[in-house]
């Protein structure tokens, strides 16, 4: 008996880690390190796994604001901009990285050190909100202290 029980535990286990993911999935998050009153970034990457949808907003408690922008190369200038929502196709990463699409924590709280931990909530259109617990970490300042 205890040699099915074993085999059947094993095949559930199989069955289990091959089934399709669903919903959303966050991964790489980290935000700049920041002086209190300063601005800082938040990058990560998310896939969905679902049908298509909509990151619409950004919550972060540490922050009075947090804006998605995307940054781009215009007439060898690099520009900024806010973006009201990000789509995300079925299947498809997007990635929130320097040098483009990503997170700004403008009047950053309270100091933001290398090994802090911050809070921040993702909201979509169609999926719930999802909560992260995020690193803060070093990182190269390329834009100009803007943290984008």
């Amino acid at each position: 008996m205890k040699k099915k029980s074993i085999v059947f535990f094993s095949i559930f286990l199989l069955v289990a880690a091959c089934a399709p993911k669903e919903g959303i999935e966050i991964r790489d998050a980290w935000i700049r390190t920041a002086l209190q009153g300063g601005n800082s970034a938040l990058y990560f990457v998310i896939h969905n796994y679902s049908a298509d949808d909509e990151l619409v907003g950004i919550s972060a408690e540490i922050a009075d604001a947090a804006e998605m922008h995307e940054s781009s190369m215009v007439d060898d200038v690099m520009q900024m901009r806010m973006v009201e929502s990000v789509p995300l196709a079925s299947g498809e990463d997007v990635e929130f990285a320097s040098g483009g699409l990503h997170v700004m924590l403008i009047g950053v709280k309270e100091e933001l050190k290398a090994g802090d931990t911050v809070e921040v909530v993702l909201h979509f259109k169609n999926s719930v909100d999802i909560r992260l617990q995020v690193p803060v970490q070093e990182g190269a300042d390329e834009h100009g202290g803007h943290g984008g």
